[in-house]
């Protein structure tokens, strides 16, 4: 995309960018910058694309070992997977019935609530004991809780319905999001529309009618969720190559070592050379990010730095169907409440609710388990082994499950997800307003706008937009090749 301006006899170029990081927020950035004429460069540290995005198969049947999901409510995940090809392997999960294991029994799942917090406390009847039933009652009667500027999900649903509804479902619920603690995690970064209404409502109760009043009206149809035949793992494949049809360029196994500033132009440099740039999006973890903008964006720098991951493991399982499929109760997996004192979080029944999981490979059953959250860093150093060994113990526990696996495979994943305390929101805020200071450059991530596959999609989209929105405002003008990649 170069040429001449004839009316200045100066040689242009198209602007070029480099996206740092390959994880789905730098693939959506990189293939948005690639429709705005900008040249793109995407460099990954690892060898393989798609961060937490992960596809495989175990005894030859496809699985995901990352994030299995996404959120079908929200637009921006979906569209970019019809965009880059892949909307005809879109596919609701076959059942969306689930359990929690409570109190030593698999119970349904209760329906009628927001992230775990009831309209109707009947709901919750085969959740809670009667005391906890009864405290739930007390909310309409207690004085208005003040949120202020933010508030820990679990200390304001405890403070207005009691602390059993929190540790017994609002806990696993979003545990098995954040894997982080809850009371902790911030309500107005996690769930906004519990904190909105916090602020507008003396009741908890009267509230989260209202949320479902509002949701009932709007008569939203459709599936919730959404995995794609093959698995989840394979969108970032597919946006990467449509990225790289698009011309732009992916580099694996290249980490990026510095970042600096100087004439106008970024030099980014890896450890094979450095490449000039007209702008940077920076869609790497927050630790990451904090090293590589101390020089740059030392306010920045130290706000990223604050920012803490939990860790957690995968325990993907594959059985004979035939020894399995009627040990197992019905449904897509179960919750586990911590408050019980059992490893695994939660286990999903891959072969009951991806329907491309069963068809690929019908004689066999895989199902997988998760382990660990913020502040159980230790599970991680258990060796495979082990942690296969807990998690069949804790299933069998559940579920009556006896029979051994045809073959196992533990997935790390190590600072996986971010955690979003009490103002997390102020702290972006704040990362934000020193990063716009800097000329040609914008973060994006799970660091960021939520830790979903849409928000992170969404989060890399409004980065690429902003930043090619400020470099394509004036067109570079150079001599020569000046601003291109040099080794």
């Amino acid at each position: 995309m170069n040429g001449t301006d004839s009316s200045t006899g100066t040689s242009t170029r198209s602007p070029h960018v480099v996206v740092v990081g390959g994880g789905i927020a730098g693939l959506a950035a990189a293939h948005r910058l690639t429709g705005t004429g900008v040249r793109v460069t995407l460099l990954e540290a690892t060898d393989r694309l798609g961060g937490k995005l992960e596809a495989g198969e175990i005894a030859g049947a496809p699985v995901d070992f990352g994030a299995e999901s996404l959120l079908a409510r929200r637009p921006e995940a979906v569209a970019l997977a019809r965009e880059v090809g892949l909307g005809d392997r879109l596919q609701p999960p076959s059942t969306a019935t689930a359990s929690l294991w409570n109190r030593g029994a698999l119970t349904p799942l209760p329906k009628g609530h927001v992230m775990g917090v009831p309209g109707d406390p009947a709901v919750l009847g085969g959740v809670l004991s009667a005391a906890g039933l009864a405290r739930i009652e007390e909310d309409r009667s207690l004085p208005r809780t003040e949120v202020g500027d933010d508030i820990a999900i679990g200390a304001y649903i405890a403070a207005r319905l009691g602390r059993e509804v929190v540790d017994r479902l609002v806990e696993p619920l979003l545990g098995g999001v954040y894997a982080g603690d809850v009371y902790r995690t911030s309500l107005r970064a996690a769930v906004p529309a519990l904190f909105e209404a916090a602020q507008q409502h003396d009741s908890l109760l009267e509230g989260v009618r209202e949320i479902q009043a509002r949701a009932a009206a709007q008569q939203q149809t459709g599936p919730v969720f959404l995995g794609i035949d093959g698995g989840i793992g394979t969108l970032p494949g597919a946006v990467a190559d449509a990225v790289r049809a698009r011309g732009g360029e992916i580099r694996t196994e290249t980490p990026v070592l510095a970042l600096t500033r100087a004439d106008g132009q970024w030099t980014v440099r890896t450890d094979t050379g450095s490449i000039q740039a007209d702008g940077v999006v920076l869609a790497a973890p927050a630790w990451s990010a904090s090293a590589l903008l101390a020089d740059v964006s030392p306010a920045a720098a130290a706000e990223l730095q604050q920012v803490e991951y939990a860790s957690m493991a995968l325990v993907t399982l594959a059985f004979a169907r035939k020894d399995v499929e009627d040990v197992l109760p019905d449904g897509s997996g179960f919750l586990v409440p911590p408050v019980d004192g059992h490893t695994i979080k939660a286990s999903t029944f891959s072969s009951r609710k991806w329907g491309w999981v069963s068809e690929r490979s019908p004689d066999l059953f895989v199902l997988r388990t998760s382990v660990g959250r913020y502040g159980e860093e230790e599970h991680l150093h258990r060796d495979d082994a082990d942690l296969v060994d807990v998690s069949l113990k804790d299933l069998g526990a559940a579920t009556g499950l006896a029979a051994r696996p045809v073959e196992t495979r533990v997935t790390r994943w190590v600072g996986g997800l971010p955690q979003y305390p009490v103002g997390h929101l102020a702290r972006v805020a704040r990362v934000r307003e020193a990063v716009a200071r800097v000329p040609g450059l914008r973060v994006c991530g799970a660091a960021y706008d939520g830790v979903g596959i849409p928000a992170c999609v969404g989060s890399g989209q409004r980065a690429a937009d902003a930043l090619a929105e400020e470099i394509l405002v004036m067109p570079t003008l150079v001599e020569g090749t000046a601003g291109g990649t040099g080794q």
